[in-house]
């Protein structure tokens, strides 16, 4: 099921807190990156937040430039953001900001919160996702009945914690300030726990007065069937992959990649790849990686096709060569048609071998594009 693009949004100081514990929210940006949130705030479908900010913070998450709301009405959306809270219990203050300013609301809570935040009378929808809080039903719900397609996620830390240990966000902009907390009881931005292994990806910094902006990906793929924000990352590359492939009146352009599980890209190929004009995209990639890496093991390979389970060009079929590779995962967009090859199904031959295979069907017309003069 497609989910929004889950942007985390935060500011902390040098070490790593979002607040102090006084009375008053401590200020961590500067005035220019206030207006830049207010700029991403007005670019999303919804801001999230969670009960507990509401309640530290007491927000009214607005978009406050006059000039922006008119841009946003002006291209057939509402002039505010969905605003969206998650609270278990459903235990909210009805007198907040949160509920009085701003546009359409909605608040994301368990069975028995339901119950609770509807006797409030909240100017707001109340969703209940089951005995306990599903970031993945959330997520889903959002794109599929509000139509979501860019979530902003201003905190709490929990909440990005959360998202980022179920592999859920697809970036973080983080604000680090120029200033120490050095408050052992202060909120920090993440909470102890078993994130997703490896490295982010930087993909920009920016000065901003005194604040410096950076942006991250992350990079990890998922372990199981459940895929991850990097997941989709990955297989989206594969596809542009697959654009770059010549063209060819009986074959297929498919892209692939082949990522280690700390999110290290092993290699890359697509179809007719350098001076071969047979070279399927899966067996160029994994012709430029040692047979013997350990990494492989636990790799996840990204085809924007899924794997080919006969060909007559090679010895061996594509599904085969990452059988022999020892990758467990593959993460695809779509499923060989017939036009080839009848009753092709390469997913099936790596699935009846342990292998995962991870179908992202929302990125099938990505990769049938460079294939649309085959599907005529």
């Amino acid at each position: 099921m497609p989910f929004p693009y889950v942007l985390l949004s935060a500011a902390v100081s040098l070490d790593g807190y979002l607040d102090d514990t006084g009375p008053e929210r401590l200020l961590l940006s500067s005035p220019a990156d206030f207006d830049r949130v207010d700029e991403v705030r007005a670019s999303v479908d919804a801001i999230l937040v969670g009960a507990g900010t509401i309640r530290a913070d007491n927000p009214r998450l607005l978009v406050n430039s006059p000039e922006r709301r008119a841009a946003r009405v002006a291209a057939g959306r509402p002039e505010y953001p969905l605003k969206v809270t998650v609270s278990g219990s459903g235990d909210l203050d009805p007198d907040a900001n949160f509920w009085h300013t701003g546009g359409e609301k909605l608040v994301f809570t368990t069975d028995k919160g339901a119950e609770r935040a509807r006797a409030l009378g909240l100017a707001a929808d109340v969703v209940p996702l089951g005995p306990d809080l599903d970031w993945r039903r959330l997520l889903e719900h959002l794109y599929e009945v509000r139509g979501v397609r860019r979530l902003m996620v201003e905190g709490g830390g929990t909440i990005h914690t959360q998202l980022l240990q179920q592999g859920l966000a697809d970036e973080l902009q983080l604000v680090l300030a120029p200033l120490f907390v050095g408050d052992p009881d202060a909120p920090r931005l993440f909470g102890p726990g078993a994130y997703q292994p490896g490295r982010l990806r930087l993909t920009e910094t920016r000065r901003i007065e005194d604040v410096v902006l950076m942006r991250y990906e992350p990079t990890a793929p998922g372990t199981g069937p459940l895929p991850t924000a990097a997941d989709h990352h990955w297989l989206a590359l594969a596809c542009d992959l697959a654009a770059e492939c010549p063209p060819s009146r009986t074959a297929f352009s498919v892209g692939a990649v082949i990522v280690a599980a700390d999110g290290t890209e092993l290699a890359r190929g697509h179809s007719r790849e350098g001076d071969d004009p047979v070279v399927h995209a899966e067996e160029a990639a994994l012709a430029k990686l040692d047979p013997a890496d350990p990494r492989l093991a636990t790799a996840t390979v990204y085809s924007s096709l899924e794997p080919c389970a006969h060909r007559s060009s090679r010895p061996k079929p594509c599904a085969r060569l990452i059988l022999d590779a020892g990758v467990r995962r593959v993460v695809t967009a779509w499923r060989e048609p017939d036009t080839f090859v009848t009753g092709a199904d390469g997913s099936g031959l790596l699935a009846g071998r342990g292998v995962e295979v991870v179908v992202l069907e929302e990125y099938a017309e990505r990769a049938k594009a460079p294939n649309d003069h085959l599907l005529r």
